[in-house]
């Protein structure tokens, strides 16, 4: 036997019906679907979940949100600071040497070292920024928001319930 004389059992394959090709034959009319209905007819839309809420219009669309009450900071390290060679270091300052940008909250942080005693008025210091500060004999001084502070009482606390 040979490759080019391999063919089937007679009998075993048999030809695809065609349906719907008029009434002369079987399956015309309404080739085997039935009569009637959304599967007698071929137009199911993708994504159509069978009138159930679809999966698309389920998801939220928008993503996450942008808090209002969020505090940001402009961060200003300690060698930055040394490099400077000021006494006194206020927010001002720093926005006169352009190393701050003049909207926003000034945060001093601790990397580096402070060589001099400089006394520092800021918004906000991390505890190795205070302890580096006064260790090198300068002062800190926080310095409130000039807007006050935007965000909600605490719960629990005495002003969330007025």
């Amino acid at each position: 036997m040979k490759l080019h004389e391999l063919a089937p059992s007679p009998g075993s394959n048999r030809p695809k019906r065609r349906v719907g090709r008029g009434t002369g034959g079987k399956g015309g009319k309404t080739a085997g679907r039935g009569t009637k209905g959304q599967k007698a007819r071929n137009n199911i839309k993708p994504g159509f979940e069978g009138g159930q809420l679809p999966l698309t219009q389920r998801i939220p669309k928008l993503r996450g949100f942008a808090n209002p009450f969020r505090v940001e900071y402009n961060v200003v390290n300690l060698d930055v600071l040394d490099e400077l060679g000021l006494d006194e270091v206020t927010p001002e300052s720093l926005e006169a040497g352009g190393i701050v940008h003049h909207k926003g909250l000034v945060k001093i942080l601790g990397r580096g070292e402070l060589h001099r005693a400089v006394r520092v008025s800021a918004h906000g210091f991390s505890r190795s920024a205070v302890a580096a500060i006064e260790a090198a004999g300068g002062s800190v001084t926080v310095v409130p928001p000039p807007y006050g502070d935007r965000r909600p009482p605490a719960k629990g606390n005495a002003l969330a319930n007025r």
